[in-house]
């Protein structure tokens, strides 16, 4: 089982939405980049979302897209031992310190959770600083969360623009 490191966040002082994972995959570990796994919808779902073609972009493009409109992107867990890419495999994991980077973002308004692990780790993470924010608990945008179909994901990941 080996050991793994999130990215830096994404954000800037403009930030109102902040989308958090769980954890990078092993395909965007490799590859340096968020959500890199061909088969994550998270970018087609958020493009859909702010009605840009984030598929189409470059990779540094995509990111100063989501700053455009006002998105931000981390992870919950800051690192952690797993085997492969699935979230059910992550052991001993240290948090991301939530409080310390929504601490930098005044405009924050909601906080969505990129999947069931990312909802857990980062309420607990977040205790009663919580309650200041909009929360929005999304299915994952994995391909390993196939229970729900894309236009169902598509309907609920709309809600993190909807205030």
């Amino acid at each position: 089982m080996s050991f793994k490191r999130c990215f830096a966040p994404v954000v800037d002082a403009d930030t109102r939405i902040l989308i958090l994972g769980s954890l990078p995959g092993e395909v965007s570990l490799a590859h340096g980049q968020y959500y890199a796994h061909p088969q994550n919808k998270f970018w087609l779902l958020v493009g859909e979302v702010i009605e840009r073609d984030l598929v189409g972009m470059d990779y540094s493009t995509r990111l100063d897209t989501l700053l455009e409109h006002h998105i931000g992107l981390w992870d919950v867990v800051a690192e952690a031992r797993r085997a492969g890419s699935l979230d059910s495999r992550i052991r001993d994991h240290a948090s991301n310190d939530l409080i310390a980077l929504i601490d930098t973002l005044p405009n924050l308004a909601t906080i969505a959770f990129n999947g069931g692990t990312a909802a857990r780790i980062g309420m607990k993470a977040l205790g009663e600083r919580a309650e200041q924010y909009r929360l929005v608990r999304l299915p994952s945008s994995s391909p390993a969360h196939a229970s729900v179909s894309y236009a169902q994901k598509l309907d609920l990941w709309r809600q993190i623009t909807c205030v």
